[in-house]
């Protein structure tokens, strides 16, 4: 089944800062590329990119955590910093199954569970 994150306007949903997890994206245009995915959440996330995508355009993007692989759609958003070989630009989800819906809430809570005890929430890269 598949899983429609909504977003709440009461409440910002909890952010995981990471170090250095690979993405793999499929553009639009059925392209693939690369990507660091530096933040995630249940609802979406921050990727470092080579090139700016179109605000608006969907993509697919996949990723790999310490609970599991997540694999989902996501709508680019506009553009939050440029430097000279790398875009930040974040992404909201649209689309996710449940097992890639109940990881992300498991990579959450973890975080969540980590930062209350005084641990940091960073997540190494595991490929």
């Amino acid at each position: 089944m598949t899983h429609y994150p909504q977003i709440d306007a009461l409440h910002r949903a909890t952010r995981i800062q990471l170090s250095t997890t690979p993405a793999l994206l499929k553009l639009s245009d059925g392209k693939p590329a690369k990507a660091k995915l530096r933040v995630v959440s249940a609802t979406g996330g921050l990727l470092h990119i080579a090139k700016a995508l179109a605000e608006g355009d969907f993509i697919e993007v996949a990723f790999q955590t310490q609970a599991g692989n997540v694999h989902g759609m996501a709508e680019m958003l506009r553009p939050v910093a440029r430097g000279a070989e790398v875009v930040a630009q974040p992404f909201r989800f649209v689309a996710l199954g449940d097992d890639d819906h109940r990881i992300l809430d498991a990579l959450v809570e973890s975080a969540d569970h980590r930062s209350f005890l005084g641990i940091s929430s960073d997540f190494s890269n595991r490929f």
